[in-house]
């Protein structure tokens, strides 16, 4: 197995707009947590002892976590998994979450890279969406990490916000930039079921910009990346070249990984499982040394084949054909070549050396263009 997701689901405060499993942090059963999470490595993993190309740690808020139980946190992971220092270790984080001691905890169980949840540097569309940091945090978090020794430092961004305006937007790639990290995210907002801004929206209360507005800011995005020398590698990631997120790149490229932690999903020999969300449900099985896992499918090859396309086109290298028929013994192109040729006359998608990825334009219609290769094969 190259890559190993870990899920912490603890906050100390919901986002409007969140919909990950997490829940509020007072008086949650953070150590039995890290007991359960430790438990669950052990039991999946086992012999394997391979040397894992990523590790990434999220949530929730992973440096929600005091000093005391982020070290038992890493002192689990180093103690059950396999790494070294070539493996990308990532950990999520909240500007103003970070201690001197919480970054030099991090750093010394080698965690090399850190991915910090911005948004915007707004303060006021922050505390409109639910956010407790504010602008100078950032500056702050990422000063002190930097410090510490992080140079592989990424940051969120979230276009789209109720209220923004394209010029705050801009405004907010601006910033981002001045800092000079390697690796920027950007991504419009999602109103998610459950989630405050959902509720808002059924109201008639959620004030967000429109499609067009939309389509603007992203364009505006891609224009200030590419103009800062940041390649997209992705629909909404932009990096340095050689800084790629590799953990996401695992996924894109359908390839396996573990999934630790309640509400974690899972790709393992062929089976797409994820766990209990509920933390009793989650920790529960685990006492008595069961696994906690609530659903699991094992992929058919229509899926698999489906998941390669949808998923590599998130890339702006797109589908390798000679991989896909590598992989599945399949050409891809005759395989789905209805929907390549709508899209392709279309001008979203375009075949050239040997890949078929989005244009420019099908980056902004990006959503439509996956749908269409699911259910759909001509086997």
């Amino acid at each position: 197995m190259k890559a190993a997701y870990i899920h912490i689901p603890f906050c100390h405060h919901i986002c409007h707009y969140c919909d990950f499993n997490k829940v509020f942090m007072k008086g949650q059963p953070v150590d039995e947590y890290l007991e359960a999470l430790g438990k669950e490595m052990e039991l999946i993993v086992k012999d394997d002892r391979d040397v894992l190309d990523t590790i990434f740690v999220g949530g929730g808020t992973p440096t929600a976590l005091n000093e005391n139980q982020l070290e038992k946190l890493v002192q689990r992971i180093q103690k059950q998994l396999n790494f070294d220092s070539k493996t990308e270790y990532t950990f999520e984080a909240n500007p103003g979450d970070l201690s001197k001691e919480k970054l030099a905890i991090l750093k010394n169980a080698g965690v090399n890279r850190l991915s910090f949840g911005v948004q915007t540097f707004n303060d006021e569309l922050l505390e409109r969406i639910g956010r407790t940091h504010c602008a100078k945090d950032v500056f702050a978090s990422i000063e002190a990490a930097k410090a510490v020794g992080f140079e592989n430092i990424s940051i969120d961004l979230i276009y789209s916000l109720p209220g923004q305006t394209k010029q705050d937007f801009i405004e907010s790639i601006q910033t981002a930039l001045s800092l000079g990290l390697v690796h920027y995210s950007g991504y419009s907002l999602i109103i998610e079921p459950k989630t405050v801004f959902y509720n808002l929206m059924q109201k008639g209360k959620l004030p967000i910009p429109g499609e067009d507005a939309e389509a603007e800011m992203y364009e505006t995005l891609m224009e200030q990346m590419e103009l800062h020398g940041l390649h997209q590698y992705e629909i909404s990631n932009f990096a340095v070249p050689g800084y790629e997120s590799r953990h996401n790149i695992t996924y894109w490229n359908n390839e396996e990984y573990y999934g630790f932690g309640a509400g974690a999903h899972g790709y393992v020999n062929g089976i797409r499982q994820s766990n209990y969300g509920p933390l009793k449900k989650y920790m529960e099985p685990l006492s008595k040394g069961e696994l906690p896992i609530m659903d699991a499918h094992r992929v058919t090859i229509e899926e698999k084949t489906e998941e390669e396309m949808f998923l590599g086109l998130r890339k702006t290298e797109g589908v390798s054909i000679r991989h896909f028929q590598e992989k599945f013994n399949e050409n891809p192109i005759e395989l789905y070549r209805d929907q390549i040729r709508e899209w392709t006359s279309k001008g979203l998608l375009k075949t050239d050396e040997g890949r078929i990825f989005l244009t420019r334009q099908g980056r902004l219609l990006g959503n439509e263009v996956f749908q269409s290769f699911i259910g759909v094969s001509n086997r």
